[in-house]
């Protein structure tokens, strides 16, 4: 659904956590329209959405309350690429190891959120993904969750410590990290070729 001027609207989800980090990623890439997506009308005219980092409880919450989350289950009904970094992983996960709650459950995956800790546990480090690039890759993991298991269409990108830190699933994209807190658009290259 690309717009007249023949650039692709990528959409950041605009409630809660590093929307303005990603924008200022996307707004680096040719051809890009960056939108800031608030609202269900404007969710409903992208091409790709990124739900980003931040409090994955909060941001849930929001999705209902102001009906967002229709609006992006119909986005991935129509097979439109969605990224969940961190949070956004969690919301999109169709299990989590120590909540009850589902928020979006659109990828076959089972989380376990905080996984390496609290804030003062934050870490960066460097992970070689081929999918993804044929260089190291800056990984910047906050109170970061992990993927504990993998369903059956689920591709595995990255791991780091044996755990999986990156996933793939036919338009879903899930990463453990913030790619949007480092100077490299690797990640967003492959999304956008998604």
């Amino acid at each position: 659904m690309q717009q007249g001027d023949g650039n692709l609207r990528v959409g950041v989800l605009g409630v809660q956590g590093s929307v303005k980090e990603h924008m200022d990623k996307l707004k680096l890439i040719k051809g890009i329209e960056a939108v800031e997506a608030k609202d269900r009308d404007t969710i409903l005219t992208l091409d790709a959405l990124i739900i980003p980092g931040g409090e994955s409880t909060a941001i849930g919450k929001i999705l209902v309350d102001f009906g967002l989350k229709d609006a992006i289950l119909k986005l991935n009904e129509r097979k439109v690429p969605i990224w969940g970094t961190c949070a956004g992983m969690i919301l999109m996960a169709k299990h989590i190891v120590n909540d009850e709650r589902i928020h979006l459950g659109i990828m076959d995956i089972t989380v376990r959120r905080n996984a390496y800790g609290s804030q003062i546990d934050s870490f960066k480090t460097r992970l070689m993904i081929p999918a993804v690039s044929e260089n190291e890759i800056e990984a910047v993991f906050i109170r970061a969750p992990y993927i504990e298991s993998v369903g059956d269409g689920v591709r595995i990108l990255a791991k780091y410590e044996g755990k999986i830190v990156a996933a793939q699933q036919d338009n879903l994209l899930a990463t453990a990290f913030h790619p949007e807190l480092t100077d490299d658009l690797s990640f967003y290259k492959y999304f956008l070729g998604l």
